[in-house]
Order: structure tokens, then sequence, then C-alpha cells
């Protein structure tokens, strides 16, 4: 899994050029408060048995400073993912 964290990942650099900038708008704020949360998404799918290979989480900053995680899972960890969080939803309403 490519992980914006990871040193061999060639997106884990923050690109000045690859974005319009607002003045007074804090991008680096929210892109490395996203690169931190890349992590925890990625060991969250290991721990819950997804297999990630083919995966690509990368961190970017959204226009209004905030971050933002951009997940992109083959098909097969896709329909794991949502097979998981269907029965997470079934235990909470049912623990509810």
């Amino acid at each position: 899994m490519d992980r914006s964290g990871d040193a061999e990942f060639e997106g884990a650099q923050f690109d000045p050029g690859a974005m319009l900038w607002v003045r007074g708008v804090d991008y680096m704020t929210g892109w490395r408060e996203a690169t931190q949360v890349v992590e925890e998404l990625g060991d969250a799918l290991t721990a819950a048995g997804v297999d990630v290979a083919g995966a690509k989480i990368q961190a970017v900053s959204a226009s209004d400073g905030s971050g933002v995680l951009r997940l992109e899972l083959p098909t097969a960890a896709a329909r794991e993912v949502a097979m998981l969080a269907r029965a997470a939803a079934s235990k909470w309403r049912k623990a509810g």
C-alpha cells in the first residue's frame, strides 16, 4: 500500500505549485494533520484484515486549508471495507 507518510511514496511531499493559494489560508497545517491520519487509516485497514495491496492513501490540503485524505482501493478491498462497515453498523445499532 502506498502511504503519503512512507519515504518511498513519491506523493509525500507538499507540492506548493500544484494548487491555487489564497492569502491567509494555512494549507500546511491541514496537510500535516492529513499526513498523520494516513498512517492511522492504513494501520486500521490492515488490523481489520483488509488486503491493502494496491491501495493508495494520499494526504492533501483542501482549498480552505483543511486536511483531506484521498483513498484509492482495488475493487476487492473496497468490498471488504463495505462489508466491515455494514457489520460494524449492525453491531452499533444493536448496542444502542
